[in-house]
């Protein structure tokens, strides 16, 4: 079904939700380079914080140092390709959505395509990532990419996945990457299969982020529903009424606890995870990875001229396979 990502805008008012959350494990957590927007912790006791930890190697794209085990939120660096980034230390978090928070958004009357979701959010439980990981600051954009097909991405074949090469194999490379709604240099680099930004991923010697480390990254120990809190500001995000995408970081005060921008809007995301809409019934605990196989890719993060709804952190997009791409999905890369 394609008819969701029309580009039509379902503007809500002034509708506010609030959205009360399983707060995450208790502990203590610094941070030196917190981005100036970022919203303040809770009192002590009113949610968790992250633990950080030391990552097992260094990631492969750079030659900076990972933080020590005093790493902080939202610290920042620049890898090879040239690409800010944040870092985001291990810890543990609520992942999707209660019952009374499912209940309370389902009277705010959501478009039915919506709602029929919400089981998939469901239930809210505890997550725990056990390894810190960097996060790209931002949406890849076009000039990013720029760089990967002017370096033979689409040619060499060890940086496609087996699945992503036979896609490609019947493919005209030269015509890829397909043209897109907001082909300017800093608009986030959409019209891509989930193949194409797996391969930029692994070109760039980093991966695409599981869900749940998408989702600390967006949402934080507090597990805020939006990126920047649990209230809805259409102010804080290129969501509502929007008629295209807009240069990445343009909305710096929407912008997640450790920094990262455009989590809510701007474009949705594709995260590694294949759907299950039962999955988090048996999910890990710790650091799950998605069901073994599937049909579809989760999407996270809302898209320009969606709504509210859909661009809460717990949202999952579910009807895109890994072949399919349009002018509302972009992705962010990961690196342990």
């Amino acid at each position: 079904m394609r008819e969701p990502r029309s580009g039509r805008s379902l503007a809500l008012g002034t509708t506010v939700l609030a959205v009360v959350l399983l707060a995450g494990c208790s502990g203590g957590a610094t941070t030196s380079t917190a981005p100036a927007n970022a919203t303040p912790a809770s009192t002590p006791g009113a949610g968790g914080s992250i633990q950080p930890s030391v990552p097992s190697t260094a990631p492969s794209a750079a030659s900076i140092p990972v933080p020590s085990d005093r790493g902080t939120a939202g610290q920042t660096r620049t890898e090879t390709f040239g690409i800010d980034q944040v870092w985001v230390p291990a810890g543990t978090f609520t992942m999707g959505t209660d019952a009374k928070a499912i209940a309370a958004l389902t009277t705010a009357n959501p478009p039915d395509w919506v709602a029929k979701e919400f089981p998939s959010e469901q239930p809210a439980h505890e997550v725990t990532l056990t390894k810190g990981y960097w996060i790209d600051k931002d949406e890849v954009t076009n000039t990013a990419f720029d760089a990967f097909v002017d370096a033979g991405g689409y040619t060499n074949q060890q940086f496609w996945s087996t699945d992503g090469w036979a896609w490609l194999s019947e493919k005209d490379a030269s015509r890829l990457p397909l043209h897109c709604q907001g082909d300017v240099p800093n608009a986030p680099r959409m019209c891509l299969t989930w193949f194409e930004a797996e391969a930029y991923a692994t070109w760039r010697g980093g991966r695409l982020p599981t869900e749940a480390e998408w989702e600390l990254a967006a949402r934080g120990p507090e597990s805020t529903v939006y990126p920047w809190g649990d209230a809805f500001d259409r102010d804080k995000a290129n969501i509502i009424n929007s008629i295209g995408p807009k240069p990445v970081g343009s909305y710096p005060t929407g912008a997640s606890w450790v920094g990262a921008n455009d989590m809510a809007g701007n474009a949705m995301e594709w995260v590694s995870d294949w759907l299950g809409v039962d999955y988090y019934a048996t999910s890990p605990a710790t650091d799950p990875t998605g069901p073994a196989s599937g049909t579809v890719k989760v999407e996270k993060g809302g898209w320009w001229g969606s709504n509210e709804f859909v661009a809460r952190s717990a949202y999952r997009h579910y009807e895109d396979p890994p072949t399919y791409g349009d002018k509302h999905i972009g992705f962010r890369v990961a690196s342990q």
